[in-house]
Order: C-alpha cells, then structure tokens, then sequence
C-alpha cells in the first residue's frame, strides 16, 4: 500500500497535557536530557512538556484542560491578563508546532497519556480518512506483535477536535495504564 503523502520531516512528543499523568512526563524529560534514542537522520523530533505548571502541581490542569482549548475561540483569544493559563499555553504551542490547519504546522504529534481504566496501550485516531496515520498505525501494531495494541477512532463528521495533538497535519494519541 502507498501513501500518497509528503515526508514527515517534523514530529512532536508530547508529555504532560495532564499534569498528573507522568508516563509521558517521564518520557519527554529523557529525551530532553537524551534525545539520541528518538532522533532519525533527515526528520526533527521535538520532545515537549505541554503543562509545565500543572505537571509541577501534579494536577490535571490549573484553569482549564489544555487539551480542550485548541478551539478556533481560544486560539484567537487576545492574550491579556485574565486569559486561562491554558488558554495562553495552547497559544505557545500553537505558535511552536502550528499554526492549526497549515502547511507550516508540525507533520506529526504523538501526545502520551495515562489512564486507570483497563485499555492498555492504545493509540487514538481521529480521522479514518488519513492514509498516513492508519498506514503507521499498521507499521506500530506490527511492530508490537505478538502484543495488543488497540486502535481506537473517535471520529464524528461534525465534530472539530480541540486537542493539543490537533494541531498537527496528523495527530495521534497513545494512552497507556
């Protein structure tokens, strides 16, 4: 099967959307500190804490969940003294990895959660139509066999995600217990 996509030259690990799930806290400061096992001749892998304050509190969040305001509202948002700490967050990632919906945002981001309830490790799509990410998603379930590893959509035709990894041309969640 051939995608009929351009090269993923610029992925993002995210760590720390909810302050309180540290697997992928504990992920992105490794490679921050050693990012030899993740860096990949000709594509630029950026390890990034979405929530600083909030993993510092260890708190899902401190105003609001940083991984619901990726909104056109939000992110047009003027910055001025009262805006939500996550609103203004969700901006700077915006303008790191974005911006939203353009060809200069980032090709790629992997933001990794935690969870208590019994799935596993999962990845999370959002669009079945995206030949890229169901062609990697393909490549990781092969690449763990014999281990499980549930893929699981959240598709809806009307519905606009607001997540941190929407900003990306192709996001992916993975959940992990």
């Amino acid at each position: 099967m051939s995608c009929p996509c351009s090269r993923v030259r610029r992925v993002g690990l995210f760590g720390g959307t909810h302050g309180n799930e540290l697997s992928g806290v504990l992920l992105v400061r490794r490679w921050q500190q050693d990012g030899a096992e993740i860096q990949r001749a000709g594509v630029e892998v950026k390890p990034f804490l979405t929530n600083p304050r909030a993993v510092e509190r260890c708190t899902r969040y401190i105003d609001c969940d940083l991984n619901r305001v990726f909104d056109p509202q939000s992110l047009g948002r003027p910055v001025v003294e009262d805006i939500p700490y996550e609103v203004r967050r969700a901006q700077e990632i915006n303008h790191i990895f974005g911006p939203k919906g353009s060809d200069d945002a980032y090709d790629l981001i992997f933001d990794l959660h935690n969870t208590t309830s019994n799935m596993g490790g999962t990845i999370i799509l959002e669009n079945s139509r995206d030949d890229f990410t169901i062609q990697m998603v393909h490549y990781i379930k092969n690449a763990l066999a014999p281990e499980p590893c549930p893929v699981l959509l959240i598709e809806h035709p009307s519905l606009k995600y607001a997540t941190t990894r929407s900003v990306a041309k192709h996001p992916v969640g993975k959940y992990q217990i």
